[in-house]
This record gives C-alpha cells, structure tokens and sequence, in this order.
C-alpha cells in the first residue's frame, strides 16, 4: 500500500547556537514527519526546544544539521527569496505577543502579507477586511493593536496568518497573554480552521491547551520524547490542503517574485508612516540636509544673480566693442605722452567692413559754472554715436548728432549727477548754458541714472563733441582713446586682431593697446562660475555631514525597529523589500529635507532682496531640480548600509529581539 508523503518532514535535524567560545545544542537529531490537515500540539517544558522547532517547521530560522523537507522539497535547496516565498505563500505565523505594528490599523495589520504578493491594494482590502468579519472584529477594522484587547490582537493575528491562504498555521503559545475565555475563543477559532483544512501547529507548555489537538508531540532537552494520537473525531476529520509539491517554488522561482510596484507603494507609504511616528527625530535628521541644500541653492542663485548683473552692466557699455589707448597698457606712465592715436585712424577704422561705428575719445577735468555755483566735472569729447555704444539713456533732451560734431558745435549732454549739482529737474537742464571751463556750452540733453556694478557713481560727467573738446577746450589734435563698435555677426577676437593689425601699419610700431569688452564678460564668467563652483563644494560638505546624521538615525531606526523587521519577513517580506522599505525612508527623509532647504533658500531670497541692494538671487530650475536630485542621492547613499544591515536580518534573530 502507497504511503503519501508527509507535508512536513524533519530527519536527523539539530540546532545549535554559539554561546562565547561554545555553543549550545536546542534540538538533537529530530525526526517528525506531519501530514497535511493534522492539528498538532508541540509540548515541553519552557527551555526544551519547542519554539526553536517551530521556527525550523516555519522556516523563520534553518537547521545546524539534518534535513527539513516541505512537500519533498528540501529547504537547503531554497535561498532567502524561496524561503520568503513559503512563509508568505504557505505558512501563517500566530505569536504569543501578536507582533502586530503598532503603527497600523487592524486592516492594514491583517493585508500586510499580500503586499509582498503583489496582491493589487483594492482586492487586499476587500481580503482584509472579510477575514476581520469573519473572525468577529467588523468594527474594530480601522483600530490600531493599541486600542484593541489582547484576544482582538490575537484574532487580528490570525487573520493577518490566513492573507495569503495559510495552509500551514504556526501557532506559539497562541493563549499564553490572554485570560482563560479569550484563550478559548482563539482555540476555537484553531480547531475550526484546522476542520476548514487547515494544517495547524500549536506550540504550548499548557496540556489543557495541547488537549485541543488530535495529536501531542512531547518534546524535553531537545529530543522527541513521546508522540501520541488521540482518535480523529467525525467533526475534526483532518482534510487535505491545496497545496501540494506542485505548489512550491522550484530551484530558481522566487527570485523576482511579484510585481514589484504595489511593494515599492508600501514601502514608500511605510516610510511616511515611520517619519510621521517620529517627528522631532525626523526633523532633526533632515536639518542638515535642509542647511546643506539652502546654502548650495543660495550660492548657486547667488552666483548667477551676481553674473547676470555683471553682464548686464557689461552689456550696457556694449560687449561688442573694442577700446583703443595709446601707451603699452594700462597704468603706462608714458602714455599721456604718445600722442600718435588721432581722429585719421578714426576714420580708417570707421571704413573696415567689420566695423559697425566708431567714437573718438578725449578728456579732460574742468570746472563747471552756472550762474553763481560751480563743481568739478570730467569732461568726455565723444562721437555722435556714443549713447548707443555704450548704452545710455536720456532721461530728457537729445543727443547731438554728426552735424553738431562737423560744426563743433557748442552743445554738451549732462548725466544724472551733474543734473543734480545745477539744476532741479532734467526737463528743467535742457536748453540752459553751462560754462566748461571758459567755454559756455548749452545742454541738449539730460542722461537717466544709471546704476554700476564696478564702483560708484558720485562723479559729475558731461559730454560733448570730440571736436569742440580738441579744439575749443583742450587745443590738442590728437585722441584719447578711440571705441570701436564691432558688427553683431563678427567676432570680437578676430576685430581685435583686425584693428591692431591696421593700427600698427598706419603707425609703424606697437604704440598703443586694446581693451576687448568680450574678453572680460567672458573673464568675470569664467571667475564667477569658478568662485561659484568653489562656495558650492563648501557647502556640499554640510550635506555629506547631514548624510552622516541620516546614517547614524537610520542605523539606530533600524536597531529600535528590529522587531517591526522581522514580523515583516516572517509574513514573507523579501530581504531585498527590507532593504528598498529602509532606502526609501533615507531617500524620502533627504528629498522633504531637500524641498524644505529650497524653500529656507527662497525665504533667504526674500530676506536679500529686502536687505541688499546689490546683487539679485536667481534661482533657476536646472539648480533646484539638481539640489533635489543631490539630496535624494545622498539620502540613497547613507542610506545604504542601514538598510543592508536591515536586510542581512535573520528572521529569528529579529523576532527574538525586544
């Protein structure tokens, strides 16, 4: 006659554990084989090795020797995910102190093991709920384990054992925490599942609790002792599970297990719940992420706004234009002395097919007079089109033309601080006369203020054309300086070295020098992209400090929550969901401190403009995209080895902790 082979076998099966230098033997060469259907009761004395036996029968913990086979499959064949998969898929777990969560609701206590199934959020709910009203709990399904009674917790845990199926319900001391009806009630709610098919296990040192199980399996000092059958009543008639060989996963199944966003959902969604627990801690750990990303957002914002001005201002004068002075280069004490730079090589200049304008230049400080007060000014001969090489604005009037400067014309343009120094309004400058040294000139126009990056703007300024300054004021044929304003579609190196080509055969020497506009717009960029990219990496270093507050708290998170850890791996959480749950809690606790340091940078931002007038913030969202970016990165990195600690959990060593 065909003997069917056992749902459980255990031969030759030991277990020891170190102890110092040692170790300690629980179990001794155990050999039990338990049908499927069977209510069985495991009993001894505390000490003897009946947990540590249902832990091997739960896979929660393996063998030092021996072999355990679960429907003729051996479990040494089977790696962390397989083993996962059993409990999650076959075996449901019922403890004498529930390991609930105190953190979630009954339902989502009781849906815990379908999330690691793959089982969709709506069908697990509806699971959940329907296993709650069966086992008499319909109104306590929103309650936490905290507002719930013991035999509610347990009933709960029962439930949550029954998710996926449970074929196979471990029970240890399943009425040790509670009174003697509620332990009935639970008992009750055993035998009844074990008629419905169930295989149960119950793990007692009480024999009035053991009485309750058609067969008792003795247990002391680690050996089988005894193994006694009671006779199989009709009612208790043991019936055969679903699951059969078929049912377990073969060498190489399990490995990717199912889909993995509805557990990447729960691990997000656990994260938020284990910040939310944890405020001030979580507050305090993303401090210095906070502090760290403000002050690189900050700097970044700062840097641009201060190269945005600077460009701006460089723009005004014109970054397309090229100065010429005489001399070997600035600070030449022999240059007031070259006097070879004159309005001829103006006019070669102006005739170049690179060359959108030019303007003579020459200047000088004289006094200005207006009826009875007078002031120091500089006084600028310049061309008719030098408001548009260097970008001014009138404010009233206008500028004097080409006829004025053929004419040498007595009229003069005047800026804000002249305006000022003479005279109420600028409507009211225009059309007076001012006397320049001896020569009376009549103002045509008022420039609007203007404000400069590169020093003040205290200086009085009036401008008038070259030829009346050469001739009337200064009596002097040569030139100060000559702007070279640059066609837009020609580059400014290739002009430079155009007008220094020309200039040194008109002259036959090297008598004077150029000052390319471009090549300091793109010398402050370079300088301020530098200074940025310098300030930047100073602050980087207080978010790899805050990275290593993240690390400490979640290497501590993980040490508080060890007992959370393995409830979730003995209802069939994977090692590598265990190790993204915690990722995602460092990644998430960095990206809220990430957005809470953009926010601290924009209320900095506020701050600056209210108290500085100097440069702007800009923020832009390649910076702030970034910063986050940064931020969650970090979170991934410091979060790494807490949460591959988290992983590397046995599932036994993590329930047995407190």
């Amino acid at each position: 006659m065909h003997t069917a082979e056992p749902l459980l076998a255990l031969r030759g099966v030991s277990r020891s554990f170190p102890a110092g230098e040692d170790s300690v033997t629980v179990l001794r060469d155990v050999d039990l084989d338990i049908g499927a259907g069977e209510m069985v009761a495991i009993v001894g004395p505390s000490g003897s090795g009946k947990s540590t036996l249902m832990n091997l029968l739960g896979c929660l913990d393996q063998p030092s020797t021996g072999s355990y086979r679960i429907a003729g499959q051996d479990t040494r064949t089977l790696d962390d995910d397989q083993l996962a998969r059993l409990r999650r898929e076959h075996f449901g777990f019922v403890f004498q102190r529930y390991h609930l969560l105190g953190d979630l609701d009954a339902q989502d206590n009781v849906a815990m093991p379908a999330v690691y199934a793959g089982t969709p959020p709506a069908a697990r709910a509806a699971r959940a709920r329907a296993l709650l009203e069966r086992l008499g709990l319909p109104h306590r399904i929103g309650y936490r384990p905290a507002q719930l009674s013991g035999g509610q917790q347990q009933r709960v845990s029962i439930a949550r054992a029954l998710m996926n199926g449970g074929q196979v319900i471990l029970a240890d001391e399943p009425t040790g925490a509670l009174d003697s009806a509620s332990g009935e009630e639970v008992l009750g709610i055993l035998e009844a599942l074990n008629a419905a098919g169930h295989t149960v296990i119950l793990v007692t040192h009480d024999m009035q609790v053991a009485a309750h199980a058609r067969r008792v399996v003795e247990i002391s000092d680690g050996r089988i002792v005894a193994d006694r059958r009671a006779a199989p009543s009709a009612a208790a008639a043991p019936a055969r599970i679903e699951a059969g060989a078929a049912a377990l996963p073969a060498a190489g199944a399990g490995r990717h297990g199912a889909a993995a966003w509805p557990r990447l959902a729960e691990a997000g969604r656990m994260a938020a719940i284990a910040m939310r627990a944890h405020k001030l801690r979580t507050l305090l750990t993303m401090l210095g992420i906070i502090i760290g990303i403000a002050s690189v957002v900050s700097v970044v914002a700062l840097g641009e706004g201060s190269r945005q001005r600077i460009l701006q201002d460089i723009s005004a004068i014109g970054t397309n234009t090229i100065e010429v002075y005489p001399g070997a280069g600035f600070g030449d004490e022999r240059a007031a002395r070259v006097q070879t730079l004159n309005t001829r090589d103006a006019d070669a200049l102006a005739g170049q097919p690179f060359v959108a304008s030019v303007s003579p230049g020459v200047s000088a400080s004289r006094s200005v007079r207006y009826r009875n007060v007078s002031a120091t000014a500089s006084i600028a001969g310049v061309g008719a089109g030098y408001a548009d090489v260097r970008g001014l604005t009138l404010a009233a009037g206008r500028w004097f033309g080409e006829d004025a400067v053929g004419l040498r014309a007595q009229q003069a343009v005047i800026d804000d601080n002249t305006r000022k120094a003479f005279f109420a309004s600028a409507q009211q400058a225009v059309g007076k006369i001012l006397v320049l040294g001896n020569v009376p000139c009549r103002v045509v126009g008022v420039t609007a203020p203007k404000q400069s990056t590169f020093g003040g703007n205290d200086s009085l300024t009036v401008w008038i054309p070259y030829t009346t300054a050469m001739t009337r004021l200064l009596g002097q044929n040569y030139l100060k300086s000559i702007t070279v304003r640059v066609a837009d579609d020609v580059p400014t190196a290739a002009a430079q070295a155009a007008i220094e080509s020309l200039l040194q055969r008109r002259h036959g020497r090297s008598d004077f020098y150029v000052n390319n506009m471009d090549t300091i717009r793109q010398t402050i960029e370079s300088t301020s992209a530098t200074m940025t990219l310098l300030i930047s990496l100073i602050a980087v270093i207080s978010l790899l400090v805050g990275g290593i507050g993240v690390m400490n708290i979640m290497l501590v998170s993980v040490t508080e929550r060890t007992r959370e850890i393995g409830v979730r791996m003995a209802v069939g959480a994977r090692p590598g969901d265990i190790r993204v749950q915690f990722l995602l809690e460092a990644a998430l606790v960095c990206l809220t401190g990430g957005i809470g340091g953009v926010l601290l940078a924009g209320l900095g931002r506020l701050a600056f403009t209210v108290f500085a007038d100097g440069f702007p913030m800009v923020f832009s969202a390649a910076a702030v995209s970034g910063a986050l970016l940064c931020s969650t990165a970090i979170g991934v990195l410091f979060g790494f080895l807490p949460a591959r600690n988290a992983a590397r959990m046995k599932p036994i060593d993590a329930l047995a902790r407190e």
